[in-house]
Parts: structure tokens; sequence; C-alpha cells
């Protein structure tokens, strides 16, 4: 059962979230903060306790505009904790979620908090609680933070989703805007090409042209036609520029050889 503590500058808006959070079966605990100083003074004092102590926080469920430090200010702070607890947002504002996943945030809830959302983030919590050997009961290992990493944020209808970067298959830039393709869709994420391009690298996406980022390993085909290469992506095909020609196709001679 969790530990939680909650942070909102708003009294009205964490007695709100403290009730949501009580009523929910698996959570053992919740407890309030006001403000980013009595946010680390709590968290310090359930890291000097240990995980199995009496004062110790699994999640923190986190405001990001508040008085003061925001709670961004705050997650970065916690990132440097040898063992942080995991840490869900909670905020009004939709443009906040790239910053989320780059704080390795377990889920990002928008206000006003209803009952069914909330109990989706409290899974997901406890998901990664237990599905990782370096949590113990109360709180992360340095390997927490990276199993986060291997999502990002979607904003579907309202809801914040978490898709995972494995089931990508190529980016097309729109814009400002990256629109992911998976084989179930596709998502539009307000994310520059550029910033995915070095984000992605060791994860084995390449440009192949300025508008297109792929997955190596989706690549199913490549062709030259006419002095024109063009790869095939499941079911899409992509133009690959002659700038990017050949190293694509020694990045798969090489990958086919290894």
């Amino acid at each position: 059962m969790l530990r939680a503590l909650a942070v909102d500058d708003e009294r009205p808006a964490l007695e709100e979230l403290l009730y949501l959070l009580r009523a929910d079966p698996r959570v053992r605990s919740a407890e309030g903060a006001t403000d980013a100083t009595e946010t680390l003074r709590r968290i310090n004092r359930a890291l000097d306790a240990g995980p199995d102590g009496d004062d110790a926080i699994d999640v923190v469920f986190l405001d990001i505009h508040m008085a003061g430090l925001t709670g961004l200010d705050v997650a970065r702070l916690l990132a440097g904790f040898a063992r942080p607890p995991l840490i869900v947002f909670v905020t009004a504002h939709e443009g906040f979620a790239v910053q989320a996943f780059d704080l390795k945030a377990v889920d990002y809830v928008l206000k006003p908090v209803r009952r069914e959302r909330l109990a989706e983030a409290v899974r997901r919590v406890c998901d990664q609680v237990e599905a990782s050997p370096a949590f113990t009961a109360g709180a992360a290992t340095a390997a927490a933070p990276h199993a986060a990493a291997d999502q990002i944020p979607v904003e579907l209808g309202g809801v914040t989703r978490f898709i995972s970067i494995a089931d990508i298959a190529y980016v097309e830039a729109q814009g400002d805007y990256a629109r992911l393709h998976t084989h179930a869709g596709s998502h539009l994420v307000r994310i520059p090409l550029s910033t995915l391009e070095e984000r992605w690298a060791a994860r084995g996406f390449v440009r192949i042209h300025r508008r297109h980022l792929v997955a190596l390993g989706r690549i199913d085909e490549l062709r030259l036609d006419a002095g024109v290469t063009t790869v095939r992506v499941g079911d899409a095909e992509l133009a690959v520029s002659r700038r990017h020609a050949r190293e694509l196709r020694e990045l798969l001679m090489r990958r086919a050889r290894g």
C-alpha cells in the first residue's frame, strides 16, 4: 500500500486531493503540504527514516504552479536525491507534459481531478513499484527514473497518456510539433523533431529526412529507384534525403552483419 504526500498551495484543492487519495484502498496514508519548503522538509524526514520507517513516502502528488518554488523546481531538486519518491504531477495546465516527461514523472493529471483519473494514476504508481526489483516498499532506487524515461506523454481528449517509445516506428515533423506513428495510430506532441533526434539517438532512431525520424529496427525495406532512396516502415513509404542516404545504408548493413 502506498504512502503519499499531496502538495498544493490552494487549500481547497489540497483537501479534495487528500480526500480522493484517502478513499483509495491502495493508499495506506496521505498527508498534505502547501509549499515547497514544507514539502522538501517532509521528504527529507522520510529519507532519513528509511523505506520502512513511519515517515516514509512512496509518491508525491505535486502541483506545478505554487508560490515560491514551482512543482517543477521541486521535482528537479528531488532528482538529485539518492532515492527520491515517485512523482505524479497534478495541474490545471496542459503545457508542462514535456517537462514532466523529462523529470521522470509517473503520470500527469489535469485539474479538476476526477476520481477515475486519479485512480489510474495510483494504479500506474503501484505498477511501477511492484514491477521493478529496484524498488523497496517505500522508495525508488536509481533504476526507477530510467523506467519512466521509456515513455513519452501524449494528450488524448484532455487526458495525458504515456506511450512506450519502443512502440514508435517513425516520427514526422509538423512545424514545432512532431507526430509519433505507432502500429495503433499516431499522436501529436509539441516537441521539435530535432529535440527527439537528440534524445532518442541512443534508442536507435535515425534522421532520414528533414521531415522524418525512423526507428532503425522498424525499417522493412530500403529501395533505390532512379536515384531516389526510400524506406518502407510498415505500410508507410518514406523518402530518404541524399545527405542521409549513405549513412542510412551503412547503418542498416552494419545492423544486418551484427
